[in-house]
């Protein structure tokens, strides 16, 4: 399965951004999309799974849950926008990770890519895509390209979008 990971759009998609989910089986949005419009367009590309960000309104959080916890070809997948990362894992989830670790916890809102795996969790794989979009501090816009298969994450793609301004 093909996935395209993306966060923290701020109500910004491009055709560059488009381009490359074009070819996906789905999208994951980890928080931040700034407006109904960014999840139904990429709903549009592909089957979407997301989780509301700090920023989004009461439409996107109807829609998108706060922690999304879902399986794909074997993988067990957490996703949420404020999670913190291996060693500083947010308090909302630093339990649930410890007593049911994922084996891809997937975060936002930092801004900052960051693909780190979590050794005292069996080697669980963080991921936080940084921005896609161009409100922020981040200087380059990124997202990630990836397959699942049979429980793994495979031919991990970093991309770059270019300049935030």
């Amino acid at each position: 399965m093909k996935i395209g990971l993306l966060s923290d759009t701020h109500s910004y998609l491009d055709d560059q951004i488009i381009r490359l989910l074009s070819d996906r089986d789905e999208i994951w949005h980890a928080g931040d999309f700034g407006s109904m419009e960014v999840s139904e367009k990429l709903s549009e590309i592909a089957p979407l799974r997301g989780v509301y960000g700090n920023i989004d309104d009461a439409a996107i959080r109807q829609v998108h849950p706060k922690v999304n916890r879902f399986t794909v070809n074997r993988l067990n997948v957490m996703m949420t926008h404020i999670g913190g990362y291996p060693g500083k894992y947010h308090p909302d989830v630093r339990q649930i990770i410890k007593d049911n670790p994922p084996q891809l916890y997937i975060t936002g809102h930092s801004h900052i890519l960051m693909v780190m795996t979590d050794k005292s969790l069996n080697n669980l794989l963080h991921i936080n895509p940084g921005a896609a979009g161009k409100h922020g501090f981040h200087k380059i816009r990124t997202m990630v390209r990836f397959d699942v298969e049979e429980g793994q994450v495979k031919n991990l793609q970093v991309i770059e979008l270019g300049k935030r301004a």
